[in-house]
């Protein structure tokens, strides 16, 4: 992995993450446990660094869907999702 300002691991509050900075740094610490070359005690960490980032994911794309409906149905457009199939 190169030495570039993305490729470095934050020690950045989730909370304040971006969705881009957040899944970046999962995607980071994915890899990281994917080699196995981490000790066992930060493997903890890093998993539970992992679990904190994908719920801060998640919601952040519950927000931005939550904020589409909003929008959608402000121009008169069918509320709530459709599913892809069938389409």
């Amino acid at each position: 992995m190169t030495d570039t300002p993305a490729s470095k691991p934050t020690d950045k509050p989730v909370a304040e993450m971006t969705f881009e900075e957040a899944m970046t740094a999962l995607e980071q610490v994915v890899t990281a446990l994917e080699r196995g070359e981490v000790p066992l005690e930060a493997s903890i960490a890093l998993y539970e660094r992992g679990a904190a980032l994908k719920a801060h994911c998640a919601k952040k794309l519950k927000d931005a869907e939550d904020k589409v409906e909003m929008i959608r149905a402000k121009d008169g457009q069918a509320n709530g999702t459709t599913p892809a199939e069938g389409m």
